[in-house]
């Protein structure tokens, strides 16, 4: 993994800093008004994106999310017998620098303490070698027990804590490994959950059909509020409600545990261990993401693999490639890595930019791109069976799930590319939109990775209390196929129309949209509003006047707009937050393509983008702005801060690059 850089890269910026670019938009210092400032903005950023490519073509900045990442790295390395004592120092140092003075952890910047977060950054720091005296551990065991103790955390907590002896198997839910055998018609089969739960679910069922203790050394017994009995009984819910009816089946699963068929079990058990190596991808990871990742190695060294089996080693090697060292004395783990999504995201806001569509960068851009094209199925063809493949995935490597949200915006980024083979990209283009069109769901809209996945009942079951489980479709996401379409010149094909009035179903009484992948109204109608007006809806359609109102009326008093995470449980604070640069990337982004270029709120929304610019060019964004699981799981992209902030700046001063090439080729 390339440490993260500093100096001309700035904080958080993962890349190779080469040759310098000519960037547009020079201006004389002089220039006041706020096109001026606009473009020395731009200009700044623009030479920033540039300067942090990587050779190979391709971008990606950190993506950070809370420490249980790097507590649970720490864990699995304890359970496999490999840790070395320099990870542990660095873990622990990244850990204790994120620890806040009541002592705990939070799961996003300025957000609330969090149990389970708090719990497994306390296991890992006792495991680093840390005093439970000292007064850092002493506030966090205290604010543990003041909140309920490790009875109270989410289930996922306690199985690593079981898998150490700090918790009873018994009082886990129980998922019996035979699922991997219910038909894809019946209820709680595999590929009813969304595909990175169902990825972190089958090497589960192999974890907790063995039960594996390895004991670590310690207790943890001033994280129960009584260690003499640490695991009061749970209340049963009535059984005429959901939650009492699941209740009641895991008890009824855990009676089978004790007279399933043996015989059963092992193939069971054999079978998911071949459903997990199948997954692997050609980098040893899974799916691209940390989590499925870990599960899989500890199911898979249960089963017997050794450690130097080639699956183990490739898997473990994949894990050292998530980890991000800051001058080789503090290592933070990324649950993901987002090469995919930043590179077509910085292509589409430099072309905006102004930047020439053959300009080496972008041209370097779209053949890595072209390059991660996905042309063999995945899981989603268990859906689509007679689909052929033509998507893009979000990571370096991840043949089994390409996800729609990608195949979008590459699209964009490719046809805003002027490259010397442009029949190479007319063709990929082409199969990306045959995939995306394919993977339309029955109401018309488009979730992330698969079709009508939106069965309720895997987030009702006891042992899914880790965020969300499945993925239905959401209105950023359809709003980005849209775009698409229209940039295809597709906005008339029926299953356009279909989409449209989906769109504009879901809009919300104040006339904004839900953010599924983002944080959130805000991110959701910063997609949804430019998206429309693409395909054709007219500036002055109610849908994108109310749209335009509700941005104006909650735009910060500083001139940018912000918002917290806790919009998604409390619509109080929706569009309620500390300004930042991408959430108000967003929001010029709707209000440009509505029309609104001259109105008083896009003046100061670039005015606060220009006032709080660095002077190599960066935003600085300590604020989660990308979502994971809404509430349950947070993302910074640290590129975020920069692509839709420059995004905005473009089309303020050029329009969308797009509608340049399209009017140059007329």
């Amino acid at each position: 993994m390339t440490a993260t850089t500093d100096g001309p890269a700035g904080p958080g910026v993962s890349g190779t800093k080469h040759r310098e670019h000519d960037s547009p938009g020079t201006v004389p210092p002089d220039q006041d008004s706020v096109t001026g400032r606009a473009e020395r903005t731009t200009a700044r950023a623009v030479e920033y994106l540039l300067a942090v490519q990587d050779e190979a073509g391709w971008w990606k900045g950190d993506l950070e999310t809370n420490v249980t990442m790097d507590a649970e790295d720490l864990l699995l390395r304890e359970f496999l017998g490999i840790r070395d004592e320099k990870t542990l120092r660095a873990a622990g140092r990244f850990i204790r620098s994120q620890q806040r003075e009541d002592g705990t952890w939070a799961t996003f910047h300025g957000g609330p303490g969090d149990l389970s977060a708090t719990i497994e950054a306390y296991v890992a720091l006792k495991l680093a070698g840390d005093d439970p005296g000292a007064p850092h551990m002493a506030r966090a065991a205290e604010w543990v027990r003041e909140h309920g103790g490790v009875a109270r955390a989410r289930v996922f907590t306690r199985i690593w804590l079981a898998l150490f002896g700090w918790w009873r198997w018994e009082d886990l839910p129980e998922l019996p490994p035979e699922i991997i055998y219910l038909p894809k018609w019946f209820p709680l089969n595999i590929y009813d959950f969304g595909c990175w739960a169902r990825q972190t679910i089958v090497p589960l069922t192999v974890v907790s059909a063995l039960r594996p203790v390895h004991p670590a050394g310690f207790r943890i017994d001033e994280l129960h509020r009584d260690p003499a009995r640490p695991r009061p009984p749970a209340p049963m819910a009535p059984a005429t409600t959901w939650d009492g009816a699941f209740q009641r089946i895991d008890r009824a699963l855990h009676a089978y545990r004790k007279v399933a068929s043996r015989r059963l079990r092992r193939a069971a058990l054999r079978d998911a261990s071949r459903w997990i190596i199948e997954r692997q991808e050609n980098d040893g990871c899974w799916g691209g993401i940390q989590p499925p990742a870990v599960y899989s190695l500890i199911a898979l060294r249960l089963l017997g693999y050794d450690l130097e089996h080639p699956v183990m080693k490739a898997g473990l090697a994949s894990l050292d490639r998530f980890a991000i060292w800051h001058d080789e004395e503090t290592r933070m783990v990324e649950a993901c890595q987002s090469p995919v999504w930043d590179t077509c995201l910085v292509a589409i806001a430099l072309a905006d930019a102004g930047l020439p569509a053959d300009h080496p960068a972008l041209l370097k851009a779209a053949d890595w791109m072209l390059g991660e094209q996905v042309v063999r199925p995945g899981d989603w063809s268990v859906r689509r069976p007679q689909l052929p493949p033509g998507g893009w995935a979000f990571e370096f490597h991840n043949d089994n799930y390409p996800d729609i949200d990608d195949t979008a915006e590459v699209a964009l980024a490719l046809r805003r590319v002027k490259h010397p083979d442009p029949e190479r990209v007319n063709r990929a283009v082409a199969r990306g939109v045959r995939w995306n069109l394919g993977m339309q769901s029955s109401d018309g809209s488009w979730a992330a990775f698969d079709v009508d996945n939106t069965s309720r009942f895997p987030n009702r079951l006891p042992f899914c209390d880790f965020g969300e489980v499945i993925d239905p479709p959401s209105a950023d996401v359809t709003a980005h196929v849209l775009e698409m379409l229209a940039a295809e010149g597709m906005q008339d094909d029926p299953r356009a129309r279909r989409a449209i009035a989906w769109m504009l179903a879901e809009q919300e009484a104040n006339g904004s949209w839900f953010g599924r992948w983002g944080v959130n109204y805000l991110y959701g109608t910063g997609s949804a509003v430019p998206a429309l007006v693409a395909v054709g809806l007219p500036t002055s359609h109610p849908a994108i006047r109310r749209a335009v109102r509700w941005l104006e009326s909650v735009q910060n008093d500083d001139g940018g707009w912000g918002e917290d995470l806790r919009s998604y449980i409390d619509s109080e604070w929706a569009a309620n937050g500390t300004s930042t640069a991408s959430q108000t990337g967003w929001a010029l982004m709707a209000l440009l393509a509505a029309g609104e270029k001259e109105s008083k709120a896009v003046e100061r929304g670039v005015e606060w983008l220009a006032e709080t610019q660095r002077e190599d060019g960066y935003w600085d964004e300590p604020y989660f702005t990308g979502t994971g699981f809404p509430w349950d799981f947070s993302i910074n992209y640290h590129l975020y801060r920069m692509v839709f902030p420059v995004t905005a700046l473009g089309r303020y001063l050029h329009g969308d690059a797009l509608e340049r090439l399209a009017g140059r080729d007329a």
